[in-house]
């Protein structure tokens, strides 16, 4: 269980630094939009985040 863990930790790293390697501009642009948004829709971004990672465990996961 501990290795699964720790391959998904690796690969969510992989994938956040998958867009500031490529094209650190819009990885720019990225923050300076989130800097300008509520708490509130942080919050929904996050919401949509953890339902969609939890859907496609679903769908995907053993």
């Amino acid at each position: 269980m501990g290795l699964i863990v720790a391959s998904a930790i690796a690969l969510v790293l992989i994938l956040e630094g998958l867009l500031p390697f490529l094209d650190p501009g819009a990885w720019r642009r990225m923050f300076e939009r989130a800097l300008q948004m509520t708490d509130a829709q942080i919050r929904l971004v996050g919401l949509a985040s953890l339902v969609a990672g939890v859907a496609v465990l679903l769908v995907f996961g053993p």
